[in-house]
């Protein structure tokens, strides 16, 4: 899931009220996998309807976004559309991680160990095209726009914040940082309280943003250098150069300069490493889209998450009551959008 740099960047840790009327850029495909992932019953189970559909994107989609955009947020979300050939190997390593974690699964079930359960569970979660069309479906009803990029979404993401049509993209990845993004912004969706795996103990998870600019400065590096760098580390395209993590990579950007310089002296390749720059430098975006929000729709909402997906209706209510609801002086946050 992007490439693992996470290690070298400085961010700084806000509150969601401090994005109040930015418009964030939402990674949606990345997002949707969080909400499988982390909303699950105690065995690992996602939650679903009499009908036996996964709801847990739902769920969070109507309770996460009601809590940010309470706060102030004007999101935005993007979809992925046909991801770059040189994914396809990626994208076969994940199903065959996915089925393998989905029979460690069912076997930790079986022998009563629940909290290896529930780790395999989250590693088995898919965003597929139902998950998708019904993420689409209930992001209208709510009054939330989405755009549907013609590539990765990320790199979309990161063209609208450019352009200025969005403050902040909202990824647990760095990708982000490699297609330009000026600021990332971390745990948007997935921030509150959560349990270290192994351990009974609770952390207080709160958003972080990421400057772009900031960060090379302090690395001393171009945005150039750190795709290379990147691609030392493996990204989504490339494996990344053995036994290197990201401070060695640094290193070895900081002595060579390039990657191609340091491929030559290591007498490595890196398929496809013009292509994959090129892309992470001027990926494939899109300009049609419009941006604009609108109230929710009750009854759409109501029909689809209760008549549809066995929502609670009183839960549901409540969730669409504080969507309208006053969060300044006089005037709902909603109000100050349209």
């Amino acid at each position: 899931m992007g490439v693992d740099i996470g290690d070298l960047l400085k961010r700084s840790t806000i509150e969601v009220s401090d994005l109040s009327l930015d418009i964030v850029a939402i990674d949606a495909f990345n997002t949707l996998y969080q909400f499988l992932s982390i909303i699950r019953q105690r065995d690992g189970t996602p939650l679903k309807d009499s009908q036996g559909n996964v709801t847990s994107h739902l769920s969070g989609i109507l309770y996460r976004m009601t809590n940010i955009i309470e706060a102030g947020v004007k999101p935005v979300f993007v979809f992925d559309g046909k991801p770059p050939e040189w994914k396809s190997c990626t994208i076969q390593k994940r199903t065959e991680t996915r089925e393998n974690a989905k029979a460690k699964w069912a076997e930790a079930k079986e022998k009563g160990l629940a909290e290896e359960a529930y780790k395999y569970a989250q590693a088995s979660s898919k965003v597929d095209a139902t998950i998708v069309d019904d993420s689409k479906k209930l992001l209208n009803a709510m009054g939330i726009p989405f755009v549907d990029a013609p590539s990765e979404g990320e790199a979309q993401a990161a063209y609208m914040v450019k352009k200025g049509d969005a403050d902040k993209i909202a990824s647990q990845d760095y990708d982000s940082l490699l297609f330009g993004s000026p600021q990332v912004v971390r745990n948007l969706t997935v921030s509150g309280k959560r349990k270290l795996p192994k351990k009974n103990i609770y952390v207080d998870v709160k958003p972080e943003t990421i400057n772009l600019k900031e960060n090379l400065d302090e690395l001393g590096i171009t945005h150039s250098q750190l795709i290379d760098l990147a691609l030392c580390v493996g990204t989504d395209y490339n494996e990344g150069l053995g036994g290197v993590g990201p401070k060695t990579a640094l290193k070895l950007i900081r002595e060579h300069e390039s990657i191609e310089n340091i491929l030559k002296a290591k007498d490595l390749e890196i398929p496809h490493l013009e292509d994959i720059k090129e892309f992470f430098k001027s990926p494939d975006v899109t300009d049609d889209y419009s941006l604009k929000w609108s109230k929710p729709d009750p009854e759409a909402v109501i029909s689809f998450l209760c008549g549809e997906h066995d929502f609670s209706e009183d839960r549901v209510t409540k969730a669409l009551e504080r969507l309208e609801a006053s969060s300044g002086i006089g005037q709902s946050t909603l109000d100050k959008w349209f």
